[in-house]
């Protein structure tokens, strides 16, 4: 199996104008992706590793075999961007409250599905991440 372009990868809501800023900013993490919820390469992805398409923010990062959702991939975004501890804790502690501020404030309608764990990534999930890093490597953060 090649190598993926990324070594992980930020699933997040693409319609959510904060949410795409948040994933915006990602760039200065050379190794980590970003690909809206609603790409076409994400709901495979998302079948293959729960047997559904939970509406959540999930980190794929196949190096760790796991995949970070929810609060949980809050937490994991914050400790490699290098935030304090403290700040680290704040968001994840806070996760439901700020997805609900944001959708409120971007009129999303929908609230995320109650994913906050960390889950070994499945085997068939692993073979669909090559599709997902590829449709990461071209969606807008590529040319930010």
């Amino acid at each position: 199996m090649s190598r993926p372009e990324f070594d992980a990868v930020l699933i997040y809501d693409g319609e959510c104008p904060y949410c795409s800023v948040a994933a915006t900013a990602l760039k200065r993490l050379d190794d980590i992706a970003a690909i809206s919820w609603y790409d076409d390469s994400v709901p495979p992805f998302l079948d293959a590793q729960f047997d559904a398409e939970p509406f959540a923010m999930f980190l794929v990062d196949p190096s760790d075999d796991a995949v970070y959702a929810g609060r949980e991939a809050a937490r994991e975004l914050s400790d490699r961007a290098g935030m304090p501890g403290t700040l680290s804790g704040l968001v994840r502690d806070n996760y439901e409250k700020i997805a609900s501020v944001v959708g409120l404030a971007s009129g999303r309608g929908r609230d995320p599905d109650p994913y906050h764990d960390v889950y070994d990534l499945t085997e068939t999930a692993r073979e669909r991440y090559s599709n997902l890093s590829a449709a990461a490597s071209r969606g807008p953060l590529a040319d930010a």
